[in-house]
């Protein structure tokens, strides 16, 4: 039996809102509770004097997200250590990616107030006009307007990304693996830039470092510590791609965690691991 029209309506824009959602609350938990509020709302709405569903449906989650959003700045004022967002990891097929944005710059959103994440990523990322955004927000169009372009100055947007071959980037991420494991100070050194960051979360349930970690003597002298102490505890699982990002599973150990990594220029600029069990539910290789 095919499904109402009703749903069917609905369901063609889940994997939109899913989105949507995931990128203003970094959780894809979160997303998929509000796209389910979003389900029971519209099947309480007239839906006769909804004129455009694919735009009543953004708004509803877009609002819905705002306020999951205040709530959530709450609850990471007191998250213990560094908070990531959840790791998106990607199907082998490249082409299935449905937005540009990368890992990377779902951290500098973080900067954002939610509703300069929101006018960013409604207009700049999900192309909707700014009259659309300015209803959502409640905010006129030059209101929305000057969100936006806070948001792209915070996030400094106009900085070039750096694409790199699949291929490249699985042969970078295993040799970094393997010079963390074996704890190789020159093969380290020649991966990692000169200003390279490394920030991980735990969530206060697995160790991890509570701050974020510049410059690569640091790095060095850090992994060259971990590679004496738990090299032989370090498992390689699998290549993947993290929104965006080159990237792999291991499990360090014995606890599961996502490596991240942005590429610079053929070196590895900034590392993101996330060992937080909540956050790795989903973790798994494609295919």
């Amino acid at each position: 039996m095919l499904p109402d029209p009703a749903t069917q309506i609905f369901e063609a824009q889940r994997p939109r809102l899913l989105r949507l959602a995931y990128r203003m609350l970094g959780s894809r938990a979160e997303a998929e509770d509000v796209v389910q509020e979003a389900w029971l709302r519209w099947h309480r709405s007239d839906r006769n004097a909804v004129a455009e569903p694919a735009a009543w449906l953004t708004r509803i989650v877009s609002r819905l997200c705002l306020d999951a959003m205040k709530s959530a700045r709450v609850r990471r004022e007191t998250y213990p250590g560094q908070w990531l967002p959840e790791p998106l990891i990607e199907p082998e097929d490249d082409e299935e990616r449905a937005d540009n944005i990368t890992l990377t710059l779902m951290v500098a959103l973080e900067r954002l107030s939610p509703l300069e994440r929101a006018a960013f990523l409604l207009h700049d990322v999900f192309n909707q006009p700014l009259d659309d955004v300015g209803a959502t927000l409640k905010r006129s169009p030059a209101a929305t307007r000057q969100l936006a372009a806070r948001a792209r100055a915070h996030v400094r947007l106009d900085q070039p990304r750096y694409e790199i071959a699949r291929e490249d980037g699985e042969a970078l991420t295993r040799a970094f693996f393997e010079a963390c494991r074996l704890g190789d100070a020159a093969a380290l050194g020649s991966l990692l830039a000169s200003d390279v960051t490394l920030r991980s979360d735990g969530g206060g349930k697995v160790l991890t470092f509570p701050n974020a970690i510049q410059g690569v003597d640091r790095l060095i002298r850090l992994y060259l510590g971990l590679a004496r102490k738990l090299g032989s505890r370090m498992e390689f699982l699998g290549h993947v791609v993290i929104d965006g990002l080159p990237g792999f599973l291991s499990r360090v150990d014995g606890h599961l965690q996502t490596t991240a990594v942005e590429i610079v220029e053929g070196r590895i600029a900034a590392i993101y691991i996330t060992r937080n069990p909540d956050k790795l539910t989903g973790a798994k290789l494609p295919g």
